[in-house]
């Protein structure tokens, strides 16, 4: 059966961007802008605090690996009270040696390993919505292992390198989302699949390994073996979106995925789900803003544009 977060990965299509080594110590504070890209770090030692918007505030202690798909505004900090100092992500150069914040020299309170990426898809954001916004995980070793290789292989320029970070990156996420405590990630496709009775997986996977059928929510309430109304609540609930909302995203990305792949509208029409080229267009326009031949058309030209 399908593997939707495997798949979710893929057509993100991350890409390494860099990553920097972060130490802080006495009076200190930093809030960074919304970045809207995914970041990620690692305490290596040490404990601070970490306060994303609209999210309670955490406090990281070495071990503790934290990812946002979409970063928003946040701050980082000690915990003596500091004015925060103001960065964004979007204009800073990679830094090549250590940043310091707070007391100069000296043995620092924490120490951090963290890194940004980017998705390249243009799906990108639909994708991610359906990511849990904030991924916070304790004492797993295999994610600080994973960082530190991605953080060492940033920093060589050894033949391969962007295809090493590119693998690197996917794995990473990968273990990151499969460890990730279901009740201490927000909705998502990721606590749907790690739904504790395995109601909500059975129905996602479904969704994913049939996309082409037209499923309905009684079709999948009786996969999950709930109730249509007990199904509906938990899948909203759980999830972020209605069923038939999830399973629209699901197909229009697939369905842009593979219009640019310069895939005939029919065929896709039918991989999608839908009976005829003229009702997946009338769906596509809907969701999209534009009729499917155009979007392709508009998107080849610019990724040849691009590549030129």
């Amino acid at each position: 059966m399908a593997q939707p977060l495997t798949e979710v990965i893929a057509m993100l299509q991350p890409r390494a961007v860099f990553s920097k080594r972060i130490s802080g110590a006495g009076r200190w504070a930093v809030r960074y802008s919304s970045y809207e890209q995914p970041s990620f770090c690692v305490v290596l030692e040490g404990r601070c605090r970490l306060a994303v918007d609209e999210h309670p505030p955490l406090t990281l202690e070495a071990g503790d690996f934290v990812l946002l798909p979409a970063t928003p505004g946040f701050t980082m900090s000690g915990f003596e009270r500091a004015t925060p100092v103001r960065v964004d992500p979007k204009t800073m150069d990679a830094p090549t040696t250590e940043v310091r914040h707070g007391t100069r020299g000296g043995r620092p309170d924490v120490r951090l390993l963290g890194g940004y990426f980017v998705f390249d898809s243009p799906d990108a954001a639909l994708l991610v919505s359906l990511l849990p916004a904030l991924v916070h995980v304790r004492g797993v070793e295999r994610l600080s292992t994973l960082v530190q290789l991605v953080a060492d292989e940033a920093a060589h320029r050894r033949p391969g390198r962007e295809l090493v970070l590119d693998r690197l990156v996917e794995i990473l996420l990968v273990e990151a989302f499969r460890t990730a405590p279901a009740e201490h990630t927000s909705p998502g496709l990721l606590r749907g699949l790690d739904d504790p009775h395995l109601a909500l997986a059975l129905a996602l996977r479904a969704m994913h390994a049939q996309l082409a059928r037209g499923w309905t929510v009684v079709e999948l309430a009786k996969i999950a073996a709930l109730s249509r109304s007990a199904f509906f609540e938990r899948f909203t609930r759980t999830v972020g979106l209605r069923p038939m909302e999830y399973l629209l995203g699901w197909r229009m990305a697939v369905a842009r995925d593979l219009l640019r792949r310069d895939e005939n509208i029919a065929d896709v029409a039918d991989h999608v789900g839908y009976a005829s080229a003229s009702s997946f267009s009338i769906a596509f326009g809907r969701h999209v803003g534009q009729p499917p031949s155009r979007w392709a058309r508009e998107t080849r030209a610019a990724v040849a544009a691009q590549a030129s």
